[in-house]
């Protein structure tokens, strides 16, 4: 269930994550071993997928036993939580080969997730984005940050130990602040010289260390569009698995409309009214578009431009 009204893609996630059994070892082979658990696997970072019949997609299920063989070992084995009382079990395929043309022949497609993300359910969504995040963590600390010797996987995934120095490593969160900047009744998006073209959406930077979330959002409206921050509102927050960020939501109120792009981060920018933003949203304005739904730039848009009224 979840805990507010609105939530972005990718949020929602519906396992019991079942963090007091992750260093049981004996109790994960055991759910690993039985009939009545089941798996998901990933490749490169895609989901392996299925069509359902109403022509959507949804997440391809395995046998957990199978993922376990696939996986040859802890290292690339996650244990993703309990669906009530099934253990759900992710597996990190990589290579040329597609598995999908191999040992899973037969029983799904592999994906992008960014391109199927709004055809899934959005709890199948939560579930790979977190699959996702946690493989991306794995590749990118395979060997200990204190003593540089390779780490070994912990706690179904969870964790990464040094058998060296026995440090041990958890996954990481990066939190990054999002924000619709608004003066009066007109919001302000920006672009940057390298998106596609006419793409314009709301600012972001990470949360340095020592920072409040206020803090850093009225920092980056100062850094990248000369802007002074009078006020911070809070919308939702959003897991974002490219690779493991916290999308952090805001409405912030400036104190003018002088903006001023730094030309680094930010080529261009643009105020629009809370009518001229809808038309954004529908795609109405030639030349010019905005995010699509999944991202939340694209929700903090769309809950400030139909502010007390339901959108449409």
């Amino acid at each position: 269930m979840p805990l507010q009204s609105f939530q972005n893609t990718f949020a929602g996630n519906p396992l019991d994550r079942a963090s007091d059994r992750r260093p049981n070892a004996d109790w994960l082979a055991g759910q690993l071993a039985s009939s009545d658990s089941l798996g998901v696997a990933l490749w490169n970072g895609k989901p392996l997928i299925e069509k359902t019949k109403d022509g959507g997609v949804q997440i391809a299920y395995l046998p957990s036993k199978l993922v376990g063989e696939l996986s040859g070992g802890n290292e690339r084995l996650l244990f993703l939580g309990l669906w009530k009382e099934t253990a759900i079990f992710a597996v990190d395929l990589e290579g040329t080969s597609d598995p999908a043309l191999g040992p899973l022949e037969g029983l799904g497609e592999f994906k992008e997730l960014r391109t199927i993300a709004l055809q899934l359910p959005p709890t199948d969504a939560a579930i790979l984005a977190t699959a996702k995040s946690m493989f991306e963590w794995r590749r990118r600390h395979l060997f200990c940050a204190a003593c540089g010797q390779p780490s070994d996987a912990k706690d179904g995934g969870w964790k990464r130990q040094c058998p060296s120095c026995l440090a041990e490593h958890f996954p990481r969160t990066d939190p990054v602040v999002i924000m619709l900047a608004v003066h009066g009744d007109r919001c302000m998006v920006g672009r940057q010289e390298m998106w596609p073209k006419g793409m314009f959406s709301a600012l972001a930077g990470f949360l340095e260390p020592g920072e409040s979330i206020e803090e850093a959002c009225a920092r980056e409206l100062a850094e990248e569009a000369g802007l002074k921050t009078v006020r911070v509102r809070y919308h939702s927050t959003q897991p974002w698995p490219y690779p493991s960020s916290l999308m952090i939501g805001l409405i912030a109120e400036v104190e003018d409309d002088d903006a001023r792009p730094d030309q680094t981060e930010l080529s261009e920018v643009r105020w629009f009214s809370r009518a001229e933003a809808r038309a954004l949203i529908r795609g109405e304005i030639e030349g010019v578009f905005c995010p699509q739904p999944m991202a939340i730039a694209h929700q903090l848009l769309k809950a400030w431009a139909f502010e007390g009224e339901a959108a449409s």
